[in-house]
């Protein structure tokens, strides 16, 4: 008799797939035991080789069974540090590299740690909404293989803020016992300082499906969330929530960025202050749209912008391609481009005066260096894992030091916005 969770649904080939996966995680994990320093190069290798049976499980089955592994810490550790030269500071946050994990992996909180110790220089979970929804109907994730791109229409599927703050309440409650010394009873009226811990979070917040007030969303996750984030995002870009991404107009943005602002300023805050706002845009607005944006950026004070989430267009690649018509964000490479056009616009819109972010269409180390020199701080990836796995990082950063070099910049500082200077 066939095992229950194959009569569910999954073949025998995927049920194989998965026995196959936790196989060799479980030898990862047995050699992360060793010599870890040492063993680091051989296990980011090791990843190269499972890699692809996740491809063999639907795409959805195959992110959950990712973040599950993330969460079991049954991923390759980087033991190796970062090159001095891609260390960079932003918000008063030093990061060991500017690599980060874009939102929508992790979107429940459940793998914050051991994907920082992958390597990322920081990690942001989300899309959060106040109040638990499933998101769209399945299936609703779709590959393009032979572009290593992704559609998806998840639709802000989350657990909800209390499940998402009781996780990460729980990280916070474990760095400030490290940070006391491992006595809890030191814990009292101690100030944990996030900035100083290896990694920055970031907790990216959405609005629920059929909430009437958008605003009253996301200054119900600033007051859950806000005190267990290095930074905070307000996601109005997501194109598989209805009207999200009306919220980008002038008007509403500068009143609902007014509101989010003020909900995070009346709370309390120690000496470091309250954490950064940023907000994530579409690649597909028009040129009146970025410099609307880019002019309530300015006015309010902005801590920073994302650009860009996925795009609603097909591009020309992407046309004819079994999944290529299906509805959602595209991902990927044929993002790159449209991405990082939008990206630098807005640098020159607000002159370098708001820190960016370069999302979209990442995948290797020369990629991340041309959104840096078009004006990002840092940068954020997602869909390349899908296809290269988690080598891919130690790989950007190496091929990143590269480009540093050749062009004769001793830091990351240096070569933001290079482009137009």
């Amino acid at each position: 008799m066939a095992p229950k969770y194959i009569k569910k649904g999954l073949t025998w080939r995927r049920a194989i797939a998965a026995a196959t996966i936790s196989s060799l995680l479980g030898t990862m994990v047995y050699a992360s035991t060793r010599d870890e320093a040492t063993l680091s190069s051989w296990l980011f290798e090791g990843a190269d080789f499972f890699s692809p049976f996740f491809r063999l499980l639907d795409p959805e089955t195959a992110h959950r069974l990712a973040v599950l592994s993330a969460s079991w810490g049954l991923l390759p550790r980087e033991k190796r540090p970062d090159p001095p030269e891609l260390a960079i500071t932003v918000w008063g946050r030093r990061f060991t590299n500017p690599i980060g994990l874009a939102a929508g992996f992790d979107k429940d909180a459940e793998a914050v740690e051991n994907l920082i110790l992958v390597g990322f220089g920081h990690v942001e979970v989300g899309s959060v909404t106040p109040l638990p929804q499933p998101g769209n109907p399945k299936p609703r994730v779709f590959r393009i293989p032979e572009e290593q791109a992704v559609i998806n229409r998840y639709g802000f599927n989350s657990e909800g803020i209390v499940a998402v703050a009781q996780r990460l309440g729980a990280r916070h409650g474990r760095q400030k016992l490290q940070g006391s010394g491992g006595d809890p009873k030191e814990l009292e009226g101690t100030h944990f300082d996030s900035k100083t811990q290896k990694g920055v979070l970031g907790v990216n917040l959405g609005k629920n499906k059929d909430s009437p007030d958008a605003g009253a969303d996301y200054v119900q996750g600033v007051h859950t969330l806000s005190q267990y984030a290095d930074y905070l995002v307000i996601n109005i870009s997501s194109p598989n929530t209805p009207g999200l991404r009306k919220l980008q107009g002038r008007k509403q943005l500068q009143e609902l960025i007014r509101r989010v602002l003020a909900a995070r300023d009346e709370m309390q805050w120690g000496e470091d202050g309250p954490p950064p706002l940023l907000v994530k845009i579409a690649p597909d607005l028009a040129r009146a749209d970025l410099e609307d944006i880019a002019a309530v950026a300015l006015a309010v004070h902005l801590d920073g912008l994302i650009i860009s989430n996925t795009t609603i267009s097909r591009p020309e690649s992407i046309q004819g391609h079994a999944n290529g018509n299906e509805t959602g964000g595209l991902s990927g490479p044929p993002l790159l481009e449209m991405s990082t056009d939008v990206q630098a616009q807005m640098y020159k819109l607000t002159k370098g005066k708001v820190p960016l972010v370069g999302c979209g269409g990442v995948s290797s180390g020369r990629d991340a260096y041309k959104k840096i020199r078009a004006g990002a701080s840092l940068v954020q990836l997602y869909t390349a894992l899908v296809y290269k796995g988690p080598k891919l990082l130690p790989d950007m950063k190496k091929e990143l030091v590269e480009c540093l070099k050749a062009d004769g910049f001793k830091s990351i500082e240096e070569a933001v916005g290079a482009d137009f200077r």
